[in-house]
């Protein structure tokens, strides 16, 4: 479906996964150890966007490579 390497995909991948580890992470802090409430929002607001990304960058992982 992408012309795009299968050795290109798989660090895409990567970049995905640790994209939503760190977003885990930073879910978990602003959940339980941020007190104040905007710097709790705006570790939230980084949070989603880092999952955003992850689920764009999977798009072309789980498409798949035209490359035999």
């Amino acid at each position: 479906m992408f012309d795009i390497s299968r050795m290109d995909l798989m660090w895409i991948s990567f970049y995905s996964i640790g994209a939503m580890a760190l977003a885990a992470v930073l879910i978990y802090l602003a959940r339980y150890k941020m007190n104040q409430g905007i710097f709790s929002f705006i570790i939230s607001m980084i949070a989603w966007a880092l999952l955003i990304i992850a689920f764009l960058l999977m798009i072309p992982v789980l498409g798949g490579s035209t490359h035999a």
